[in-house]
């Protein structure tokens, strides 16, 4: 059974920074790719941060510059770092997993992440 734990949320204030992890378990992890999603409060799900089939990253607009995706193979792991946080990083945040070769796509359950000003 595919899991995805996510990580490493809290408060914080605006300009600080917080360090999401996603524990990946049940399959193999080089199987599939990963990536990073946000949900805010009333808006739809948007790309952070992901992983491409050849193993180039794409990041959203609002990431560019300020998060850097990363992910350790041996640890089974996909971290998140959040540098300059703003106000409307505020949202929850997800991890993803796709499989590279079935039309199979697994969610974690979440992490809120919320930036005061």
């Amino acid at each position: 059974q595919v899991q995805l734990v996510e990580s490493g949320g809290g408060l914080v204030q605006a300009g600080g920074s917080l360090r999401l992890s996603c524990v990946f378990s049940g399959a193999t992890f080089s199987f599939y790719v990963f990536g990073w999603y946000r949900q805010a409060s009333g808006k739809q799900r948007e790309l952070v941060a992901t992983f491409d089939l050849s193993g180039d990253i794409n990041y959203g607009d609002s990431a560019k510059g300020r998060f850097t995706i990363s992910k350790d193979n041996a640890k089974n792991t996909v971290d998140l770092q959040m540098n300059s946080l703003k106000p409307e990083d505020t949202a929850v945040y997800y991890c993803n997993a796709r499989s590279r070769n079935r039309p199979i796509r697994y969610w974690g359950q979440g992490t809120q992440v919320t930036v005061s000003s």
